[in-house]
């Protein structure tokens, strides 16, 4: 799941990147809400965190500015200013959450969690192929019942490959997925993280394994004994 960050204090911005990566989210960052409002138009983001005091206008108008396209992506804003007043503009305004500035981290992934329920998201319950389970909700990954550590990438394929489990997911998807604003990949990265992938299951004696579906993507089986 990728998260979009609309900040424009770079420290903040850091913490926050820090944060998601940690929690198992990819995050792109924008800095007004211009560009916002341009990423908007063509990504899809699970949640979008939200500074109001942006440096080209009120964060509040890119949440109005969203909900008049009809985009429903869940928004958290984040705010120095608050007031009960301000608190009830803002959810008037469109926005689903409302953190005031100092907050705690702990806080804030929990109130995103909260907001991926509420959206349907993610479910609270464990998705179970062959021996490897994927808790959605926690991000936790265990391959026959011992918790298993990936990087923020190979869990964004995995978690795609498992909901899948024995269909296709296209590369298409896959890249969509992997692929930040501000990421440096090269045009090899699906074939590299789904490389890495196949290297943990191995090594963690998973029953199931990632096959090539040449020329449309990959697809998570059960090994065959």
């Amino acid at each position: 799941m990728r998260i979009l960050i609309v900040e424009d204090h770079a420290e903040l911005v850091t913490m926050l990147v820090r944060l998601l990566e940690t929690a198992g989210y990819a995050s792109d960052c924008t800095t007004t809400a211009e560009d916002a409002l341009l990423v908007l138009s063509y990504t899809r983001y699970a949640v979008v965190i939200l500074d109001l005091g942006l440096p080209d206008a009120d964060g509040l108008s890119v949440v109005r500015k969203m909900r008049a396209r009809d985009d429903r992506t869940p928004v958290i804003a984040l705010t120095a200013r608050a007031s009960v007043a301000h608190r009830v503009t803002g959810l008037e305004a469109g926005a689903d959450d409302y953190l005031a500035k100092p907050f705690a981290p702990e806080e804030l992934l929990a109130r995103i969690q909260a907001l991926l329920r509420r959206s349907g998201t993610i479910v609270d319950r464990t998705i179970d192929y062959g021996n490897v389970s994927f808790d959605p909700a926690t991000r936790e990954v265990a391959i026959g019942g011992v918790p298993t550590v990936l990087s923020a990438r190979e869990l964004e394929v995995l978690a795609a490959l498992i909901r899948r489990s024995s269909r296709v997911v296209t590369k298409a998807h896959l890249e969509q997925l992997l692929f930040g604003l501000a990421d440096d990949l090269g045009s090899n990265a699906v074939e590299v993280y789904i490389h890495r992938l196949r290297r943990r299951l191995t090594l963690a004696d998973a029953d199931v394994e990632i096959v090539t579906v040449r020329g449309v993507g990959y697809m998570l089986v059960e090994r065959m004994t």
